[in-house]
């Protein structure tokens, strides 16, 4: 067995996880964090009084699967969480 952690923008978790399920994944976890993600938009973004930096909430996806399933797992989340944005995600 193996985990695997992604850290995706909120607009794109959706499809991620349509992604996986339709290809048989069924151990998901997600879970929203603060990050520092470069923002899709300015709507994305608020200020966190606890770093003093622009921040974003973002979600961690994390995944257990058989160690021959990682390879295609990547590969869904690469295709499916893209933001098309070379520095954010």
């Amino acid at each position: 067995m193996k985990e695997i952690k992604a850290f995706l923008h909120r607009k794109r978790v959706a499809d991620v996880v349509h992604a996986l399920t339709a290809a048989g994944f069924r151990n998901i976890s997600l879970i929203d964090v603060k990050g520092m993600l470069k923002a899709i938009d300015q709507l994305e973004q608020e200020y966190s009084i606890e770093i003093g930096e622009m921040v974003i909430t973002e979600v961690k996806l994390e995944l257990v699967c058989d160690s021959d399933q990682v390879d295609q797992a990547v590969v869904l989340i690469r295709n499916n969480g893209s933001t098309g944005r070379a520095n954010g995600g």
